[in-house]
């Protein structure tokens, strides 16, 4: 048996577990080629580290979302990338909590943060949009601002008027050198606030 047969034999017996997922996990970002490697997606390569550490398949599209069931630190979740473009997040959530009767608490958000530096992430169980569009989208389209989430600095830009271009912008050489050790630190919280609460998890890494 070839490579090849042998890793088209593993995805056929890989099955999602069964009955529906206790979590959501969704990460923000843009779809489309250009926007990939931008500061505004570190949401979806936070996503998409995730779903390789845990071998979950995420391209099923659905919610208005790209989609993947599997299982995180013992429990199963439904990880989500939106397509609907970063302001929009909420819809792709929403629809995907209330379809599978998961309550916000348990909808972990990852997703940039201007207001920390590259590399910090900081967990919080709840709070304000802080300016952050998809955020903002997402507690306007729950009704709460009452679910986890995950910030990951992507640092600030030097002029007031530089935002746009900023967070559109790519990640120097640096810079990814040390959003790669930020991310897998995201990652691993997401585990321990399933398990243990956002007050151990941020105790642990933040």
């Amino acid at each position: 048996m070839s490579i090849f047969d042998l890793f088209k034999k593993i995805e056929s017996e890989r099955k999602p577990p069964a009955g529906k997922p206790e979590w959501i996990i969704a990460g923000l970002g843009n779809p489309g080629k250009e926007y990939e490697t931008s500061r505004h997606n570190t949401g979806f390569i936070a996503l998409d580290t995730l779903s390789g550490m845990n071998k979950i398949d995420v391209r099923e599209l659905k919610f208005k979302a790209l989609c993947g069931r599997g299982e995180i630190a013992g429990q199963s979740v439904l990880l989500l990338k939106p397509q609907t473009f970063m302001n929009l997040s909420g819809d792709a959530i929403v629809q995907a909590a209330s379809f599978y009767k998961i309550p916000m608490e348990r909808v972990i958000v990852i997703y940039d943060d201007i207001s920390l530096p590259t590399g910090k992430i900081r967990i919080r169980a709840k709070g304000s949009a802080g300016g952050h569009n998809g955020i903002k989208n997402i507690i306007e389209r729950s009704g709460t601002d009452v679910f986890p989430r995950i910030k990951v600095g992507v640092g600030a830009p030097k002029g007031e008027g530089e935002l746009v271009g900023w967070v559109l912008g790519s990640f120097s050489k640096e810079e990814t050198e040390t959003l790669t050790d930020a991310i897998d630190r995201a990652c691993k919280a997401v585990g321990e606030i399933m398990n243990n609460g956002c007050a151990t998890a941020a105790q642990k890494f933040n």
